[in-house]
């Protein structure tokens, strides 16, 4: 069993037994057919990832680990707020005629600052700290901004990274840690995914940084399983899991921007069955 399976199952058993809900509560998400989507909820999950040992990706069920890298590219990357700019559907749900999303996720990387040392986005200032300012404890990005929220077809979920470089005992290079801090998160539909997505931002980071990857923190105020998913969550933590797969990436790529989904693989994943019709609340 991965460490990644044993944290997910230990956080799904304990919002189950020890979650409250917000059943008859007035609740923003509906299911499609307009009913209330009530949850059962944990409040302030910190679950902790080792990268340095092994790739934080379930295998209780199949996790798609190239919807994961595209999605990544999309917001941090390319900075878009586009659904025409990926493949994936999942955020259709909240484009508008022309595709945008509003002024979320990609939009705000994108967003040119002004610096002492000149003017550049978050990521760009994010990668410029790493190489010049390593042991800062200022490196991080922000994405919930409260001006543009009113211009946002959805509020930012996953909404900050905090990045901290420590010098570890017998390593020569320095070591790349960071939190993810999430407001909200659906942990059938979106934990593994979430996951996934940032410790593969990390291994990047590192490696064009000339660092080498190490703890990665996910910090979730609302951890909570929908009350149409409990029976299907109940099932899955009583699966077989598996060793975690082999995580591979391009050596070669040294410019952030330079990484394509091809740059990235996965070894010897095996996974469980997949859940069908997953219902999302919106």
């Amino acid at each position: 069993m991965s460490m990644a399976d044993q944290t997910f199952i230990a956080m799904c058993r304990d919002i189950l037994d020890n979650g409250t809900s917000t059943e008859g509560e007035k609740v923003r998400p509906v299911w499609e057919d307009k009913t209330p989507a009530y949850t059962i909820k944990r409040f302030g999950v910190v679950n902790r990832y080792d990268l340095s040992k092994e790739f934080p990706i379930v295998t209780l069920r199949r996790t798609a680990f190239k919807t994961c890298i595209e999605e990544l590219l999309w917001i941090w990357q390319k900075k878009s707020n586009n659904i025409h700019d990926i493949n994936s559907h999942i955020w259709d749900s909240w484009a508008d005629e022309t595709g945008s999303i509003g002024k979320a996720y990609g939009y705000q990387l994108g967003v040119k600052h002004h610096y002492r040392e000149g003017d550049m986005d978050q990521v760009d200032r994010v990668l410029f700290d790493l190489k010049n300012n390593p042991y800062s404890r200022r490196i991080m990005t922000n994405i919930y901004v409260h001006q543009d929220l009113s211009e946002m077809h959805l509020y930012p979920c996953a909404y900050s990274m905090t990045f901290n470089v420590t010098k570890e005992p017998g390593q020569d290079k320095l070591t790349l840690n960071a939190i993810l801090n999430q407001r909200s998160n659906d942990v059938l539909a979106a934990n593994s995914m979430n996951v996934c997505q940032y410790a593969v931002l990390v291994h990047m980071l590192a490696q064009v940084s000339d660092m080498l990857p190490g703890e990665f923190l996910h910090v979730i105020a609302d951890a909570h399983i929908y009350d149409r998913h409990i029976p299907m969550i109940q099932e899955l933590i009583k699966r077989e899991a598996f060793p975690a797969p082999i995580f591979r990436m391009n050596p070669d790529v040294k410019d952030f921007y330079q990484f394509t989904i091809d740059d990235f693989s996965l070894e010897n994943y095996q996974f469980g069955p997949k859940i069908d019709n997953i219902p999302i609340a919106i």
